[in-house]
């Protein structure tokens, strides 16, 4: 690759202040807390508790990513959404976002990979460092909570696992060599789209926006998932692309400093961990604070273990993720 590295500037993160424990979600679903700390290690999450959607938490990470990268708004050159849960059908979340931060003119655009969003997302704005751009601001923000099942045990086994957030990235050009972005990689399978997908409302049904418009085989618009399929995957696939860009970089997983998983189960996690021989002081996790926020789980994860003053200079800083597509992936910085 040409050009110089990408090096994440500044980082912010957005939460909502509703927390929902397991304990008050567990009637709901016919579960018990027990049962969801067991499965998933979750323990709460946060829900909006207001009329705002993901491009509000969204605006609120983007200005503290810049603020501590010391962006001005007229210095980004781009600006990249990912999102599973647009405020609106079109335009995108990222359009929306500029607007509300008063940028115009500048490319705005949202990647559309769900777990994997803010993974993709990265190498996207990398591309762009690489090719000329200053400043490219990358945000990832969620609002699962309107859309989940909360009509007794049809939900149990998805509803319980995610949560709202935002969290955003300022990247710039590396001034150093030996930092920034080692290396990456990127996968899907669109093969197993139906493992863990929402099949409607869907533009090819016609009519959209009637109880017509879902397929056959769905009784509701809600998130299904084969969570035995998915886990299974995850951990395979997690696990081969983080030897892959440590190789790529010419270190070995043991070179790891800090590992920084999506965070949709916590056992995932562990077994990852378990994997690669990396212990506990060198994985992140906060899932049972926030449950599975999709694009929002990486930044969030960063901005809260950076934080803890978990990351220093010269680490060996890798991301990873897995979600519906299948699309998975992981990232080697230089910290």
């Amino acid at each position: 690759m040409n050009g110089p590295r990408s090096r994440v500037l500044g980082w912010g993160a957005d939460t909502p202040g509703l927390v929902v424990t397991n304990e008050e979600l567990a009637p709901i679903v016919d579960s018990s807390a027990e049962w969801i700390v067991k499965r998933s290690g979750i323990r709460e999450r946060r829900y909006v508790d207001n009329a705002e959607g993901s491009v509000a938490m969204a605006d609120t990470a983007a200005r503290s990513a810049l603020e501590m990268a010391a962006t001005e708004l007229g210095e980004l050159d781009v600006i990249i959404g990912c999102t599973l849960s647009p405020d609106i059908d079109f335009p995108s979340n990222a359009q929306l976002l500029q607007e509300r931060l008063g940028v115009a003119g500048i490319p705005a655009f949202d990647v559309r990979n769900q777990c994997s969003g803010f993974l993709y997302a990265l190498a996207v704005a990398d591309q762009f460092v690489r090719t000329g751009a200053r400043r490219v601001l990358v945000v990832g923000s969620e609002v699962h909570s309107s859309g989940l099942d909360f009509q007794g045990k049809r939900g149990r086994a998805v509803t319980v696992l995610f949560g709202d957030a935002a969290g955003a990235a300022v990247l710039g050009p590396s001034d150093e060599q030996d930092r920034g972005l080692l290396a990456y990689r990127l996968h899907a399978e669109g093969e197993h789209a139906d493992k863990l997908w929402v099949s409607g409302p869907s533009h090819r049904h016609r009519p959209r926006l009637d109880l017509s418009c879902l397929p056959p085989e769905s009784n509701d618009p809600y998130p299904i998932m084969n969570g035995r399929y998915v886990f299974q995957h995850a951990v395979e696939r997690m696990t081969e692309s983080i030897r892959d860009v440590t190789a790529e970089a010419g270190l070995t997983p043991a070179d790891i400093d800090m590992l920084l998983p999506h965070q949709a189960n916590l056992r995932i996690n562990q077994m990852l961990a378990d994997t690669l021989e990396l212990g506990e002081d060198r994985v992140a996790n906060n899932i049972e604070r926030y449950g599975n926020t999709t694009a929002a789980t990486i930044p969030l994860l960063l901005t809260e273990t950076a934080a803890a003053g978990r990351i220093k200079r010269g680490d060996a800083v890798c991301v990873t993720a897995f979600g519906a597509g299948f699309t998975w992936g992981a990232a080697l910085y230089r910290w």
